[in-house]
């Protein structure tokens, strides 16, 4: 049964996923090697927290208690030493992220799951060079975590049934619906969603309709509660350029990032956490 948690990284995802283990009743600890990381992951925790006992879905007690529960280091070892599950939610970076799991495997106990956040590279490949593979996994979160409901659970080569079945009991524990898919690059969702916000761009670079029409058309046409645009913009500009690469480097042709894409990142205009992307922020 998995009652303590990590999570290396402590950005957009890692957050997420450290606040709805702890919202859950877990213990976790959170780790990023940058104080400033730190910081603001501890301050959107406690935003969250602090918007549930506003809404009434939690007292101040209860928030308390749970925010008790959650521990932040800067050291992977002090942050794994006791885990249940670890899980990886670092940038999409193949050679960061087997290097993570290295790091990981060396220092979370033995009976500890490893798995990855990745949104589309091969658990077998970011697993390979652990003493665990039985015990390695991908699940795959979506953004925003406390509000998406679907995690997909993906095997490497070795990956056990028991390490499925305990994943899919973390997932019902954290409120979350699982699905099991098997190992192809980008998985279900990405592969879908990384070609229709790319060949949404491709068309508002070629003059079809503007940014704002064509997520409007997507909402109202196909019943897409977010444009894919506005989509790209939350998940970061930089994290759909890399998979974007990763899925050409793999899939082929069709997978090539559109340049207006490659541009924004290079401008630094990175989508919502930087105030700028296919749209602005205030």
């Amino acid at each position: 049964m998995i009652q303590k948690v990590s999570v290396i990284g402590a950005g957009t995802m890692g957050r997420g996923i450290a606040f709805v283990c702890a919202l859950s009743g877990l213990s976790v600890s959170i780790q990023d090697k940058y104080e400033k990381g730190i910081k603001d992951c501890q301050t959107y925790i406690e935003k969250q927290f602090k918007r549930k006992v506003e809404k009434g879905k939690l007292s101040s007690q209860e928030a308390d208690e749970k925010m008790e529960n959650i521990h932040y280091h800067q050291v992977i070892e002090q942050a794994v030493s006791h885990s249940d599950l670890v899980i990886e939610a670092v940038p999409e970076i193949m050679d960061l992220k087997v290097e993570i799991f290295k790091e990981m495997d060396r220092y979370a106990p033995q009976h500890s799951i490893l798995a990855t956040n990745t949104s589309t590279m091969s658990p077998t490949e970011i697993s390979a060079q652990t003493s665990r593979p039985e015990k390695c996994i991908a699940l795959h979160f979506f953004n925003p975590v406390p509000k998406m409901r679907l995690i997909e659970v993906i095997c490497g080569l070795e990956t056990s049934e028991e390490t499925v079945d305990l994943s899919f009991q973390f997932g019902e524990l954290i409120g979350k619906e699982c699905v099991k898919i098997n190992e192809f690059p980008g998985f279900a969702v990405s592969r879908m969603n990384c070609l229709i916000g790319n060949e949404a761009m491709n068309m508002v670079m070629e003059g079809v309709g503007s940014v704002e029409d064509i997520d409007k058309a997507m909402n109202l046409g196909l019943n897409h509660p977010m444009g894919p645009l506005e989509l790209a913009d939350l998940v970061g500009l930089d994290t759909r350029l890399k998979n974007m690469e990763y899925l050409h480097q793999t899939l082929g042709e069709k997978y090539r990032p559109c340049p207006i894409l490659t541009k924004y990142v290079k401008a630094g205009h990175l989508g919502k956490k930087t105030g700028r992307g296919f749209y602005h922020y205030s």
